[in-house]
């Protein structure tokens, strides 16, 4: 009886865990632990929380991607982002197919930044922003040249 009690317990602490914000089923299971619930109480009502459809770390996992890639970040921190929230890797593949058009984020990022300036610690500048924003070192590169060579089509 009193683990029946407990699993309402955990089932009711869960949803105002929850409240109107996605997580992923990890992420719910630790909370639930953290604020005291059992592990088994946890799992249990992690899989009922998937179960009613009230967490889909697919769903998740895809909304994750779509943030981010609108903000502009580039993969790296996409996958950072995935990793830290909990996201299955295995649910990664099918999520990050939504990432499209890192290449344009990261050529606007360069164009923000260097605004029709150009010089060598400009770009140097510009070059470790993006790859602190998750763009690889030729993705940056890349932008940055791109941004040049329409710099030198206009003028």
């Amino acid at each position: 009886m009193s683990e029946d009690n407990g699993l309402d317990s955990a089932k009711k602490r869960s949803l105002k865990i929850l409240g109107n914000r996605q997580m992923a089923k990890s992420d719910v299971k630790r909370r639930l632990v953290s604020k005291g619930e059992s592990e088994e109480n946890a799992s249990e009502t992690a899989e009922w929380l998937e179960k009613i459809g009230a967490i889909n770390d697919s769903d998740y996992a895809t909304a994750i991607v779509k943030h981010y890639c609108t903000k502009g970040y580039g993969l790296a921190r996409v996958k950072n982002e995935l990793f830290r929230r909990g996201i299955p890797r295995d649910m990664w593949e099918s999520a990050l197919e939504e990432a499209e058009g890192t290449e344009d984020s990261a050529l606007d990022f360069v164009k923000k930044r260097l605004g029709g300036g150009s010089g060598k610690d400009d770009q140097r500048r510009t070059l470790s922003a993006l790859q602190r924003r998750g763009f690889s070192y030729d993705e940056a590169r890349s932008a940055i040249n791109r941004y040049l060579e329409s710099l030198e089509e206009q003028g």
